[in-house]
């Protein structure tokens, strides 16, 4: 196999490539990857091992994906559920760091174990080469052209893009957008009837001139009535950039806003803000975007709240749209994010407090350096989903149906984003988000990334799978695609030596091959965790009065994920804050109590001898002064839980809990909070 791109930035990476020789018009293969993001990764690595030429064409011009692009803080569920190529990956960055392995990483470094595990493998790679045409004979692929000239044969090909681009121009049947409850017979697909996270905490005039319904919308604000509960539509659920920032002055570049900022683009934002200042509330930053810690001083931010780093509706021409929408679809989101972020750090309508913060922060020198330290990829949690003959369902997740054709598992919430920003009833309500939980890891179908053998023999589809827009949500991570991927490129080559259709090779022999190069088919949470003796963990829903995990709270300043298996946490993890960074570290509990009265209130701290002894904690109660508590994570019970006492607080949102680092001797965790009633 000859020819061979590189990314512009990569000449650091030189020393990683394979070498460069004469690129040929026509290129033949065994397998052609479609998509350098690190599901095509490793489908590319796994069926070069297997003894096969393999090409990996990408469109642009970085390996990774959205994993190299800024989302350093891994999205799973459970990491027992992971294995093969996609665990190696994690384990290959944690070596990077001295680590076993690694979940929380810089951008770069994703980036250059893709290319580390591609070098080994010797796999040719093609930058800059967007589908163009694609030729079938009958149900088969034969080759495709793309716009840099250059024409691709293979045997079987593998759509790894997260746009399903190539699955698409092989006329297969696919969705875009979210079906209605009744179509598969489940409960949380469609247009939602309410949705109570990421929304806005007060209410908010969404007219031009507030109160006055004719005078129009927002900027922002979508017109329409949003849709029928339970019914589908073409809504898709929000992209972002996830941001790489630090405050390091010799790392930090500013943050430019577009040469178009008009601060009147987010006159809801001030006037949410000053809503929540006139209700008594103290926003913080962390309240407008879900700042994780990073190594090295660098972070990855994602959406938080009604208002945030989602552009909500601004994505909805991007899955179909051609390369040109596309693009503008992509500025249009960089505009909106470094306009949110310029409001943030100057506008005298934003609390001095966040103003203060928000200038510290900038972009890394070290990160993005082609792209001036921007992300060069849009996070795109959504776009085309194939239509097979076995589509994932919320049942699948909730009920971890018997999938005997089962390639690996997936382990994530239901989650899906906002889709609409909307006036409803005089005020601006956000309408999509969905979070649910509380399932274990389940199986994945082979059926559900081939085809119907009628429209396409010879293809495999590990990214835009068959899969209900609810269920998708909870596939949709990282390590899973790469999960995928691996089976998806064990298949080619399995067909590729029979001669066969993808739909024709043997499941057992599949699995088979999957299980020896580590993948994992079936949860078996002993085995997997290496300890018959595992703590359970507590589900939030099986405890009384109310429940928050810490994934329920604001985090501010540098937090750790833990998900020891010898403790007992609420949730799917706890966190810590690695002993570091003292007082720059806190965690905000808000509960929505259904009565005023006396509750106890106790927190969950998964024990260790290395706790911290006086961790403050500060409650506040709307119309009283706030109290500071210390508490002894040291002296938790075996249980983990440690009682502030009984106090007496209102209905509603009006108690507040944070929870600091500041001062303090030792680890601090945080796990969860209960708020249980006490009967007079």
């Amino acid at each position: 196999m000859q020819g061979r791109g590189h990314p512009l930035w990569a000449l650091a990476l030189v020393a990683l490539l394979p070498c460069l020789v004469r690129a040929e018009e026509l290129l033949e293969a065994d397998i052609l990857v479609f998509g350098g993001t690190a599901s095509g990764v490793a489908a590319a690595v796994q069926a070069s091992r297997m003894g096969k030429r393999v090409v990996l064409v990408e469109p642009g011009y970085h390996l990774g994906g959205v994993s190299s692009g800024g989302l350093g803080a891994t999205d799973i569920g459970n990491k027992g559920a992971i294995g093969g190529v996609s665990r190696e990956f994690y384990r290959r960055i944690g070596r990077h760091y001295g680590l076993s392995e690694a979940w929380t990483f810089e951008p770069h470094m994703a980036e250059r174990v893709c290319f580390e595990m591609l070098n080994e493998s010797m796999v040719p790679i093609y930058f800059r080469q967007q589908l163009k045409v694609l030729r079938k004979e009958g149900a088969r692929i034969l080759e495709i052209e793309t716009t840099g000239g250059k024409t691709f044969r293979a045997k079987v090909f593998i759509d790894a893009s997260y746009e399903g681009d190539l699955m698409a121009r092989a006329t297969v049947t696919y969705v875009v957008g979210r079906e209605a409850n009744s179509r598969y017979e489940e409960t949380l697909n469609g247009v939602r009837a309410n949705t109570p996270k990421h929304q806005f905490d007060v209410d908010v005039s969404p007219y031009l001139k507030a109160g006055d319904t004719n005078s129009g919308l927002l900027p922002l604000i979508q017109p329409g009535w949003g849709g029928i509960p339970g019914e589908g539509d073409r809504a898709i659920q929000a992209y972002n950039f996830r941001l790489c920032l630090t405050r390091s002055p010799a790392n930090r570049r500013p943050i430019e806003p577009p040469a178009d900022y008009d601060a009147t683009r987010f006159e809801l934002l001030a006037r949410y803000l000053e809503a929540l200042a006139a209700r008594g509330f103290s926003p913080k930053l962390g309240d407008l975007m879900h700042i994780q810690a990073m190594p090295n001083g660098k972070t990855d931010i994602n959406n938080n709240g009604g208002f945030s780093t989602d552009f909500i509706g601004g994505n909805w021409e991007y899955p179909e749209g051609d390369a040109s929408t596309r693009a503008k679809v992509w500025k249009a989101h960089e505009d909106y994010t470094r306009g949110f972020l310029h409001f943030l750090a100057t506008s005298p309508r934003v609390p001095a407090a966040i103003r203060d913060e928000m200038q510290t922060w900038g972009l890394c020198r070290d990160e993005f350096a082609d792209t001036g330290g921007w992300p060069h990829q849009l996070y795109i949690r959504e776009a085309r989903r194939m239509v097979s003959s076995y589509v994932m369902t919320e049942r699948n997740c909730r009920d971890s149906l018997e999938v005997p054709d089962t390639i690996g598992l997936a382990a994530y919430t239901m989650d899906s984003h906002n889709c609409q920003r909307l006036a409803r009833n005089g005020r601006v309500e956000n309408e999509g988000d969905v979070q649910v939980g509380g399932f274990p890891p389940y199986p994945i179908a082979y059926r559900s990334i081939v085809p119907d053998a009628s429209e396409c023999a010879n293809l495999l589809v590990p990214v835009s799978l068959s899969a209900s827009h609810i269920a998708y949500g909870s596939i949709l991570m990282e390590p899973v695609f790469m999960v995928l991927g691996q089976a998806a490129a064990t298949a080619a080559v399995m067909a590729v030596d029979a001669g066969a259709s993808v739909q024709e090779i043997s499941i057992g022999q599949l699995q088979a091959q999957l299980r020896a190069d580590g993948q994992i088919l079936h949860w078996q949470p002993e085995k997997r965790l290496g300890s018959s003796t595992r703590a359970p963990r507590i589900d939030p829903s099986s405890l009384p009065g109310v429940v928050l995990d810490d994934t329920d709270a604001q985090r501010q300043g540098d937090w750790f994920d833990s998900t020891s298996p010898e403790k007992r946490f609420v949730g799917e993890g706890y966190i810590h804050d690695m002993n570091w960074h003292k007082g720059g570290a806190s965690l905000t509990f808000r509960p929505d109590l259904p009565a005023a009265g006396p509750y106890e209130i106790l927190l969950s701290c998964p024990t260790a001898p290395n706790r911290a002894t006086n961790v403050p904690v500060t409650l506040a109660v709307d119309g009283a002064p706030a109290r500071l508590l210390h508490v002894n994570q040291g002296g938790a019970s075996a249980t983990g839980w440690v009682s502030l006492g009984v106090f007496n607080l209102p209905i509603g949102r009006g108690t507040t809990l944070t929870l600091s680092n500041g001062g303090t001797d030792g680890y601090v965790v945080a796990d969860g909070v209960q708020f249980l009633p006490k009967i007079n």
